[in-house]
Order: structure tokens, then sequence, then C-alpha cells
């Protein structure tokens, strides 16, 4: 047997709102506890959610006298509560509307100039025919980078940089080694094999 299914908030609201119409009376929370469940059969631990949620909305008053709070709704207030919602609804659905015509306009007045004929298609085979040549030829200059005069003058600027830098750590080399030899007496192979200098190492011309 399948478990009875529980209502829905919308259903707990409409229900909750039939004790206010209904008495037409005020409430305190208290009384409302005890009346939803037993009456609409809203479990009594939603029937607060439940509650604020409608004065949230606006659907039921809500004044604190003292230290208690005091709710209340007539149907009168529900009914200008509704009338204001589907007031905003329609205006909402009004700008939505307007909206949608202004866009419609805007695309049909992009599509000028734009409409598929033979000379605009013949225009756009055109333009791809030269995109692809221009991709064509600077895949070519690419080639021939390397050839660029101004490529090469770089190049041999970034060559006396990198020579002036080896130039500096081959000083220092030749200077640690000289160093070691005095303060250690040791000869130049000894040294080379400590240091993994290879026998071979000198400036560079």
């Amino acid at each position: 047997m399948s478990k009875k299914k529980g209502l829905s908030l919308e259903e707990k609201r409409t229900r909750m709102m039939e004790i206010f119409f209904e008495s037409k009376d005020v409430f305190q929370l208290k009384d409302i506890e005890k009346i939803a469940p037993k009456s609409k059969g809203i479990a009594p631990m939603t029937v607060k959610d439940v509650l604020q949620s409608l004065v949230d909305d606006n659907m039921v008053d809500c004044e604190r006298v003292g230290t208690s709070n005091y709710y209340w709704s007539f149907p009168s207030k529900a009914l200008n509560t509704r009338k204001h919602k589907l007031q905003e609804l329609q205006k909402q659905i009004s700008d939505a509307s307007e909206r949608k015509v202004s866009r419609q306009k805007a695309v049909e007045k992009a599509k000028v100039g734009r409409q598929d004929t033979k000379e605009r298609s013949s225009l756009q085979k055109k333009l791809q025919a030269l995109r692809d040549d221009r991709t064509k030829l600077q895949a070519e200059l690419d080639k021939y980078r390397e050839c660029d005069p101004e490529v090469i003058d770089e190049m041999r600027k970034s060559n006396v940089v990198a020579k002036e830098a080896v130039s500096r750590w081959t000083d220092n080399v030749f200077a640690i080694k000289s160093w070691t030899k005095k303060k250690f007496s040791f000869d130049d192979s000894r040294i080379d094999k400590a240091f993994g200098i290879p026998e071979e190492f000198d400036y560079i011309d």
C-alpha cells in the first residue's frame, strides 16, 4: 500500500488562507498551530514557515502588540493582493512583448543588404579566397623570417650578449681554479677532475 502523499507548499498556503477567510478572525501563532493541523491537515512542524511565507507575500497581515504577534487576512485584502499581482504579471508580459517586437525589428533591419543574392554569394567566395591567399602568404613569409635583416641583426646582438656572459663565467672558473691551486696546492688536472671541468675548457673565440 502506497504512502499518502504530503501536501505541497502551495496546497498548505491555500488551506491556511481558508482558516482566515472562513473565520474572519485575528490569530496568534499558537492558535494557528492548533487549528491548521486539525482542520486543514497541515503538518505542525511546517505551520510557522507556511504562515511566514504568506506574510512575506503580503497575503497575511502581521502586527506585534506587546510581546505577541497577531495575524489576520480578509477576503478583500487577498483580492486586492491578487489584483496587484495580476497587474504586475500583465506589465511584465507587456514589457516582454515590446522587447520581442523591438528585437524582431532589429533583426529585420539587420537583414537589409544581406539577402542571399548571387552577387553576395560571389563576393563571399572572393573574400574567402583572399583570406586563404593571405594565410598562404603569411606561411611563406614565416619560412623566410630567419633571413629577415632585422631578425639577423637581433640575433647578432643576442650573440654578443651571450658571448660576454660566457666570458664572465669563464673568468670566474679560472679565478676559482687559481685560488684553489694557491690554497691547496692542487694541480690543474686534479681540479678539473674534482669539478668536472673539461680539458679543452677555454674562452670562446
